[in-house]
């Protein structure tokens, strides 16, 4: 699995005539063909790679759904891909995350979305050619970034490791995992630049929200939206964090089957 998640615009300007690079652009169909896409790359919509109904974990697709999408878009296991969107990443970075849980090694992140791209270079509306690949399936990956129910449950007895609620305030109010502590990951995103923040910026809005910054102790991250723990996956898998998995159950799932939640009294 590769450590490095995220490039900026430079490092692909720098590599566009490398065969082995491939882009993904996950914006949907009709904004990858009216408003134009990255030179070169490959439209792989959003809703394309993830399925509620799968029997993977989450809304994770399927490993031979999954290989399908990269194979018809001429993508090969060697490929270096980069997915981008045009929403500050959160779209792209859940097919960073879903590659790596199906065992894609080098997969990365633009820094970076659509319209920050089009300040500065140029954008096409040519379609690219490409030849379709076999793309075998591996299915989840032995090192996949996510866990079970069961390793939740064993990390909020053992009080060693971070859980970190990605929802929305007023989810987390409603119910959270015990010792939970909630992080936006709009926070992590620079407005203006449309990428993340640097990492001492973040580090500063971790320490704010009492999440220890130790690089060795393990994250677990959840939410009810698969694309929210995704970005922030990859945002602390970039500045430095070794140890960071997500559960893909949602609250609701939890819930279901009977787990403990903590509330917030608002009237404090």
């Amino acid at each position: 699995m590769t450590t490095e998640l995220l490039v900026d615009s430079a490092w692909l300007v720098d590599r566009f005539e490398e065969p082995s690079v491939r882009l993904v652009d996950v914006r949907e169909a009709w904004e990858f063909d009216a408003m134009g896409h990255l030179p070169g790359a490959v439209a792989i919509p959003f809703e394309r790679y993830r399925d509620d109904d799968s029997p993977d974990p989450g809304t994770l697709p399927g490993a031979d759904t999954f290989a399908d999408l990269l194979g018809e878009a001429g993508i090969t296991p060697a490929d270096t891909i980069v997915a981008y969107d045009d929403t500050h990443g959160v779209f792209a970075a859940r097919f960073v995350l879903t590659a790596l849980v199906y065992g894609h090694d080098d997969i990365r992140l633009l820094n970076g979305d659509f319209s920050a791209w089009r300040r500065e270079y140029e954008v096409t509306n040519a379609t690219p050619e490409t030849e379709a690949t076999d793309y075998e399936a591996t299915g989840i990956a032995a090192d996949a970034p996510i866990v079970d129910r069961e390793a939740v449950e064993a990390a909020i007895d053992g009080g060693e490791t971070t859980l970190i609620d990605t929802r929305e305030g007023w989810e987390y109010e409603e119910g959270h995992l015990p010792g939970a502590i909630r992080l936006d990951w709009m926070e992590l995103v620079d407005e203006e630049t449309r990428g993340i923040k640097s990492g001492d910026e973040i580090e500063a809005i971790l320490a704010d929200r009492g999440i220890p910054t130790d690089r060795e102790r393990p994250i677990i991250l959840y939410c009810n939206t698969s694309r929210r723990l995704s970005h922030t996956f990859v945002v602390l898998r970039s500045i430095g964090f070794e140890q960071v998995a997500v559960y893909e159950g949602s609250m609701t799932e939890w819930e279901d089957a009977d787990g403990a939640i903590e509330t917030v009294d608002t009237d404090e």
